[in-house]
């Protein structure tokens, strides 16, 4: 199994995975996973998955400097003259042209700078319109990477295979992905999904929060970057349960160093972790007896790279009474998913031509 019960883990960052290889499935080929914060990618031909924050550095509205994690560095630093930004909104492509750029350098990195041709599995989310899903093929296909097909994958199913769930049998399944934009609950069974629910709260709406909850308290001006290296420290397995902070004083203009807590923290996600686990008792009130009966049985199972906060934990287990499967690796669950997918002949029928859909 690829997931533990009832224990939270910390993003350990933009570090490759290593994964097993079967190279008589296919020869070169990628999964991809374009979330807003984080770009996750599996190469076959190397067996690793990379991640990079999914940002892009543009001076002068047309020179791209920087991308990823380069880009990232720059967040919230940069002068007027350079325009940071995330390509991808909600789930869905806000700049396709910033997003084929960002592809085609990783793609580029991965291949030692010689893109070669290479089959594409790509996944979408449940709950997008038909135009949105075709412009997921576009992007690759106008990227400039040589890709021979194009295959799309539910992400709800990728990431119930990343989790290590059997999702081809008649077991149901409840999967929790909170990422940075969107949170999506599904239901999955027979290799498909049964209910779905999307909903617009997740890490940037905890950043957020966060980054109110400290102006109110204590007058302070911190960053997004700041506040995200809140939440992610304050999930840490060796952290002290505190956090030093730097920002601007509301007040008298000038830096100031603030100390937070982490009960500081949860009451102020609280709002947010309330939204999230009334949308699982919706979704779980709408569900069938017999995979009611199921999901009982095998818990929740909570991934995403936003979905480590242990308040959402513990609020998850007070509001549905199940027990909360968290993954290991929260933040590539998509992409391990679309590795089996790719890797093992039994999963391929899970994945479709988005080029073939009407």
């Amino acid at each position: 199994m690829l997931f533990r019960r009832r224990k939270a883990r910390s993003d350990d960052g933009p570090q490759p995975m290593y994964m097993p290889r079967d190279f008589s499935v296919l020869g070169n080929a990628f999964g991809i996973d374009l979330g807003t914060n984080n770009i996750k990618i599996y190469n076959h031909s190397s067996g690793k998955i990379r991640v990079q924050k999914n940002m892009i550095a543009v001076q002068n509205r047309t020179n791209m400097i920087a991308y990823g994690d380069s880009a990232y560095e720059m967040f919230e630093k940069s002068p007027s003259s350079i325009e940071i930004s995330r390509p991808i909104s909600y789930g869905v492509i806000a700049d396709i042209g910033h997003m084929q750029a960002v592809i085609r350098q990783i793609l580029k990195a991965e291949q030692r700078g010689s893109l070669r041709p290479a089959d594409y599995f790509i996944s979408v989310p449940t709950d997008v319109t038909e135009v949105e899903r075709r412009a997921f093929n576009d992007l690759i296909r106008e990227a400039g990477v040589r890709a021979r097909r194009i295959w799309g994958v539910e992400k709800a199913i990728a990431d119930g295979l990343g989790l290590g769930v059997d999702v081809k049998n008649s077991q149901g399944a409840l999967i929790v992905d909170v990422g940075y934009d969107t949170t999506e609950v599904s239901i999955l069974s027979l290799g498909g999904i049964v209910l779905s629910r999307l909903i617009k709260t997740g890490g940037h709406a905890f950043d957020t929060a966060i980054v109110n909850a400290v102006r109110r308290e204590y007058n302070l001006m911190i960053g997004m970057k700041t506040a995200e290296s809140i939440r992610v420290s304050m999930n840490d397995e060796v952290s002290l349960g505190t956090k030093v902070i730097y920002g601007r004083d509301v007040v008298t203009g000038l830096p100031m160093e603030r100390t937070l807590t982490e009960d500081f923290v949860e009451d102020a996600l609280a709002e947010n972790f309330r939204v999230i686990a009334e949308d699982v008792r919706v979704i779980l009130e709408r569900t069938p007896p017999e995979l009611s009966a199921d999901i009982y049985k095998d818990g929740l199972f909570l991934t995403g790279g936003a979905g480590q906060e242990r308040g959402l934990i513990s609020r998850l287990e007070e509001e549905v009474g199940l027990d909360i499967n968290m993954a290991e690796e929260p933040i590539s669950t998509v992409a391990l998913g679309l590795s089996q997918v790719i890797r093992r002949p039994q999963f391929r029928s899970l994945a479709y031509s988005i080029e073939d859909m009407e």
